[in-house]
């Protein structure tokens, strides 16, 4: 049964030969009825019309096998087989038997039965259609048939079911109800076999078997054209064109199928991210809400907020990977996908935007609240320190340190100032910045929240205010204080300096106001001078005496004992007193020289032909009697109040003046003596 095969030859009616090698072994019929259906069903209909030429190989075999094989191809193919030729042995059967058989069943059998020995077998077919089994000269390998039979029958086999599957998932994938098609897909999804490895099984069959056909068997002998219908090269090209397509159609389904699985795969994670923004994202951004009541509150709160930030930066990690997806599948997707793409990457960046600017937004709100708490931490400790400075009693050594101390205090109330100043401008800030925290509201009423935090930032500022205002009104008094105390060193020393000041017109007036002039007229000079050198002196006494009253008045205000004013107006008294007792002293010398000069220089004026000049003797009296005093005045010391004595000018100085009254006494004698002597001489004439 394994040799029994169409050869590919043909009979002179062009019908197909199939032979039947019968052998020595017992044959099953029902398999050589299952072969002969399965070797019939390979040719066309075409060449099934013009007939099969049977050859029955009964030199191995017995005649009542062969009688069988006949009858049964009455059953099996009646119409198509037109002459069967049994090919006996050298040893024949009973001839007469033999005949009588197949004559008797010629018309019962339908097709004529003739016994030929294998070197007549030419006589009815070709020797170029007959093996070499027949004494013909066509190749054929029944090996080689059967092996291609076998890659064909499985080739149809898996194209065939492929076909199916194929056609199954791509009708599929066409259906217009959305579930059917994604249900269908995913029953049927994978092909049992792999389409690439039958389609490379199918171009290699008909590869072979074209090139067999064109080029010729290895034995020279061209390939009978009767091949393309026993190996089926048609049903092969057409099976390989139809996968082709089916498959063709799968890949883009496939395509189709692997861009709807991305699409909702990045549909899932972008729902997986708006999701857990507008969820839990969203969430942790509703409970913070306040802003702190100190540097260290606002800085807890910012770590709290980084944290947050940090669980929100991966998922806008993950953003920005769908993001980019989004964007390559918008690039080379389909317009139908495109409306979806847009629409998810709107949403995703809506929502992811929407929360980058909340947790922008308290960032800032965080930061500036660090900032005003820090400025109100700086202004507070301004404050504590200008008040500590206010509350310690001032006690200072002279009027320059109570200035620096004084100019110290301003620059303090100055940086004050500035510190509230800067409190109010990031206090107004930050409640700018809060009251537009109701746009954001992260899906919340926060007008209690901002209550909270308006009331804290207003509380501080008013706070800090009543402090600066407390500050400034101790500032007003102590600087009230601090310029009397000011005044009252100024006035003490401008006391102690009017002392200096008379200290030193009383030693010009001893050392330097000596001179008791010449004659009459310097003499009246200098004692103008003295009255107007008096008048400075005196105003510079009324000057102290009203500082000391000043001082009095300031210690009273300030509820102090001055430390010198005690001692300066005792000083400036016993100056003062000094100084009249030498300005009395300096007037009556001067006012005796003017006495002296006015008298002597009358004397010496006068002619001793005048009537009256022998009769002013007296006068001469009265001049030596005030030379001589004046004289002694020189040389007598001033004698002050406490006793102690002072010299005008130097000893030389009163001995310079001294001797011109002298010299001045000395011409009057001499005058008074020209008048005496005219007296003398008269009576003796």
């Amino acid at each position: 049964l394994l040799f029994l095969s169409e050869t590919g030859g043909k009979d002179r009616r062009s019908g197909l030969i199939l032979t039947i090698p019968l052998c020595l072994e017992q044959t099953s019929m029902d398999e050589l009825s299952v072969t002969l259906d399965y070797l019939l069903s390979i040719p066309s209909e075409k060449c099934k019309a013009r007939g099969f030429t049977v050859i029955v190989d009964g030199r191995k075999s017995q005649w009542n096998v062969v009688k069988t094989v006949v009858l049964m191809l009455q059953n099996v193919v009646p119409a198509e087989v037109s002459l069967v030729c049994v090919v006996k042995p050298d040893e024949f059967w009973d001839k007469k038997v033999t005949h009588f058989c197949f004559w008797k069943e010629k018309d019962r059998l339908g097709f004529e039965v003739i016994l030929v020995s294998a070197n007549k077998l030419t006589r009815y077919i070709e020797p170029c259609q007959l093996t070499e089994d027949f004494g013909g000269t066509l190749t054929y390998d029944h090996m080689d048939w059967l092996n291609k039979r076998l890659v064909f029958e499985k080739f149809t086999k898996e194209s065939t079911s492929l076909l199916d599957e194929l056609a199954l998932i791509n009708n599929g994938s066409d259906k217009g109800n959305q579930q059917e098609r994604e249900r269908s897909i995913d029953l049927n999804f994978l092909p049992s076999v792999d389409p690439e490895t039958v389609l490379q099984t199918g171009h290699e069959l008909l590869s072979e078997l074209q090139q067999r056909r064109f080029n010729g068997s290895d034995g020279g002998v061209s390939w009978s054209p009767m091949d393309d219908e026993l190996l089926a090269q048609p049903q092969v090209m057409k099976l390989l064109d139809s996968l082709r397509e089916q498959y063709t159609r799968y890949q883009e389904v496939c395509r189709q199928r692997s861009k709807r699985t991305q699409l909702e795969e990045i549909q899932q994670k972008v729902m997986q991210v708006v999701n857990w923004l507008e969820g839990p994202g969203s969430e942790q951004l509703r409970t913070q809400w306040g802003i702190g009541d100190s540097i260290r509150a606002s800085q807890a709160l910012q770590q709290k907020h980084e944290e947050i930030e940090s669980q929100h930066s991966e998922w806008f990690a993950v953003y920005v990977e769908l993001n980019q997806q989004i964007a390559a599948l918008l690039n080379a997707g389909d317009e139908e996908d495109l409306v979806e793409l847009k629409a998810l990457q709107q949403q995703l960046s809506d929502v992811c935007y929407r929360q980058a600017s909340q947790l922008e937004f308290r960032q800032n709100l965080l930061q500036a609240a660090l900032e005003f708490h820090s400025v109100a931490q700086d202004l507070s400790q301004q404050l504590d320190g200008l008040l500590g400075m206010l509350c310690v009693d001032v006690a200072p050594a002279d009027g320059a340190s109570i200035q620096q101390t004084l100019k110290l205090l301003e620059e303090k109330l100055k940086s004050v100032d500035s510190g509230l100043q800067g409190l109010r401008e990031k206090g107004q800030s930050l409640l700018d910045q809060i009251s537009n925290q109701a746009s954001w509201a992260y899906g919340k009423d926060v007008t209690i929240e901002n209550k909270e935090n308006v009331d804290h930032i207003q509380g501080v500022m008013e706070d800090m205010q009543l402090r600066k205002q407390r500050c400034e009104d101790m500032v007003d008094v102590r600087r009230l204080k601090m310029l009397q105390m000011v005044q009252l060193f100024k006035c003490e020393e401008d006391a102690a300096q009017a002392v200096e000041w008379l200290s030193e017109l009383l030693d010009a007036l001893l050392k330097t106001h000596i001179r008791l002039g010449d004659d009459a007229q310097e003499t009246k000079v200098l004692l103008e001078k003295h009255r107007k050198f008096v008048d400075v002196a005196q105003s510079t006494y009324d000057y102290g005496r009203q500082l000391l009253q000043a001082t009095v008045v300031l210690c009273q205000s300030l509820r102090c004992t001055s430390r010198s004013s005690g001692d300066t107006l005792p000083r400036l008294n016993r100056v003062w007193k000094q100084f009249t007792v030498t300005s009395e002293e300096r007037v009556h010398r001067l006012e005796t020289a003017v006495a002296f000069h006015s008298t002597a220089e009358k004397i010496l004026q006068e002619c001793p032909e005048q009537p009256d000049a022998f009769n002013d003797m007296d006068q001469f009296d009265e001049i030596e009697a005030v030379g001589k005093s004046l004289l002694d005045r020189l040389t007598v010391p001033v004698v002050y109040p406490d006793g102690s004595e002072q010299y005008f000018g130097s000893p030389s100085d009163m001995a310079s003046a001294a001797e011109h009254i002298r010299e001045k006494m000395k011409l009057v004698s001499l005058k008074k003596q020209q008048l005496r002597q005219p007296e003398a001489t008269t009576p003796e004439s």
